[in-house]
C-alpha cells in the first residue's frame, strides 16, 4: 500500500540517537502542515540514512511517502508516521537515490476529502 502526504514542512525536530540491539539508530521528526479548510499536522518520522538522502527543510513544499505501523505497550496503541522517501514541490521530482516503495498496491489518502466536514470541534 502506498500512502503519501503533501504539505509544508513548518518545523524540524532535534535529531536523536542512542544504542540498540542491532546497533546504533538516529530519527528525526519534522511537522507537516496539510493544507485546507482546516490544514492539519502531522508529526512524521525520518530514520538513519533516510535524514541525509531524503533532507527536509522549514518551509519546502514537500510530499512525503509513509507507512503507518502502530504498536501495543502495557495495553495501550502507539502509532508510528514513518517517512521512507521525500518529493520537494508540490507536484513532487523524485530525489535521487530514491528506495523503492514497500509495497505498490496504488492506496492514496486523499486529504481534501475531509475539507467540507464541519465537526464543530473547538481545536
Amino acid at each position: 500500500m502506498e500512502l503519501k502526504l503533501a504539505g509544508k514542512v513548518i518545523q524540524i525536530l532535534k535529531e536523536q540517537s542512542g544504542e540498540g540491539k542491532n546497533g546504533t539508530w538516529r530519527k528525526r521528526d519534522f511537522i507537516l502542515e496539510i493544507p485546507g479548510k482546516y490544514p492539519r499536522k502531522v508529526c512524521i518520522t525520518q530514520w538513519g540514512d533516510n535524514i541525509d538522502q531524503h533532507a527536509v527543510e522549514q518551509g519546502l513544499d514537500v510530499t512525503v511517502y509513509i507507512d503507518l505501523q502502530s504498536r501495543e505497550y502495557n495495553g495501550n496503541w502507539y502509532t508510528d508516521v514513518k517517512a521512507w522517501k521525500v518529493e520537494h514541490g508540490s507536484g513532487g521530482q523524485n530525489v535521487p537515490g530514491s528506495p523503492p516503495p514497500p509495497s505498490t498496491q496504488g492506496f492514496e489518502i486523499d486529504t481534501n476529502e475531509f475539507d467540507d466536514l464541519d465537526d464543530e470541534l473547538p481545536f
